[in-house]
């Protein structure tokens, strides 16, 4: 059964007590919350929940917090052997909440040496379990070995391929990708013409998706196919692309708990459900094993393997770093590309080691 998100979206006043922002009338406070993405308040709001908590386990002041607060903090999370970017975005979340409640920042001085510090202890470690597990690439033969092993002939198994292969096209995080609206993609001549939302970047004009060489994986094929099972469950050609689809095989079936409605009233597919996608087919595929490079961890296959994926294929294909940021939707000298990029040309004519006489 699908993965469906049940926890509501969360608002500002998660992170921020309302009698902090009580100043603001109820369309002022829902234009701020319309400008932080879902994802990025659900992640400060339960970081801030968190803090909060060990606050009042702790007899300390959340709002205003002071830097010994956060040194000690930090100290509690390293004692939990959390990870760096966990802990640097807890640190990010209490500065956003002060910033919302228009009260000064802690100063973080201590708490970046604790992470600092906690950061070189676990590379010192060498111990594979504590080093960050980036999303496996879903590059194109990746791709091509998760395709062979699902059943298009099921209605998900039809989305899942339209969804795996237009969300490698557009290099789309998951938010993006589950936002994408039939009058979003039009069908030309040259293939696909997608207006992709991007909150992070400012970006005008439609993205081109062409059509693949090799049909089985081609995104334009893929997704006219899911269209037109849509059409033929009935579904109008408006609204959400992808939607969530029940073990029933049921496509956008109101969803009840308690006798109460849940989920997106639309029928789209969750965040949750575009990655749950790309792990199904990883497992069917058989990439799950442990690798001969990973031999304690498996593989980690998640939404935004297809992004990186992206930029794995794009790197190996010699393409431009600013090019292919900009299709994805990367600010230029993005930090998170550029590495990416260094992971990938390991063994291309861009190490510095080949042709110097070794």
């Amino acid at each position: 059964m699908e993965t469906t998100s049940t926890a509501m979206e969360t608002s500002i006043s998660t992170v921020v007590p309302t009698s902090r922002t009580s100043g603001l009338s109820a369309e002022a406070r829902a234009a701020v919350e319309e400008g932080i993405p879902a994802e990025t308040r659900r992640g400060y709001a339960g970081d801030w929940a968190r803090f909060t908590a060990w606050c009042a386990s702790t007899g300390r002041q959340a709002l205003p917090a002071t830097g010994d607060t956060l040194t000690e903090y930090m100290t509690h999370l390293k004692g939990e052997d959390k990870s760096p970017s966990t802990m640097d975005r807890a640190l990010a979340s209490i500065a956003v909440a002060h910033a919302a409640a228009e009260l000064p920042k802690p100063s973080t001085i201590g708490a970046r040496r604790v992470l600092k510090g906690h950061e070189a202890e676990r590379k010192r470690s060498k111990d594979p379990r504590r080093r960050p597990r980036r999303a496996a690439a879903a590059t194109p033969p990746v791709l091509r070995k998760m395709v062979a092993v699902t059943d298009t002939s099921t209605a998900i198994g039809r989305r899942d391929v339209a969804a795996l292969l237009l969300g490698f096209a557009l290099a789309a995080r998951r938010s993006e990708l589950r936002l994408l609206d039939w009058a979003d993609v039009a069908e030309v001549d040259e293939g696909l013409a997608v207006e992709v939302w991007r909150p992070k970047v400012n970006h005008e004009g439609p993205l081109g998706v062409p059509y693949g060489s090799n049909p089985s994986t081609c995104p334009v094929r893929a997704l006219r196919a899911w269209r037109q099972r849509l059409l033929d469950h009935g579904r109008p050609p408006v609204g959400p692309l992808f939607l969530r689809i029940d073990r029933h095989g049921r496509i956008a079936h109101p969803m009840r708990r308690n006798g109460q409605p849940i989920g997106d009233p639309t029928g789209r597919i969750t965040g949750e459900g575009i990655g749950d996608a790309v792990t199904r087919a990883a497992v069917r595929a058989g990439l799950t094993a442990p690798t001969e490079l990973l031999p304690d961890l498996p593989p980690r296959w998640s939404g935004h393997s297809l992004r990186r994926g992206f930029a794995t294929a794009a790197k190996q294909a010699s393409k431009d770093l600013i090019e292919t940021g900009r299709h994805g939707g990367w600010t230029d000298g993005s930090k998170s590309l550029a590495g990416y990029f260094e992971q990938a040309g390991i063994w291309d004519e861009t190490n510095p080691l080949y042709g110097i006489g070794l």
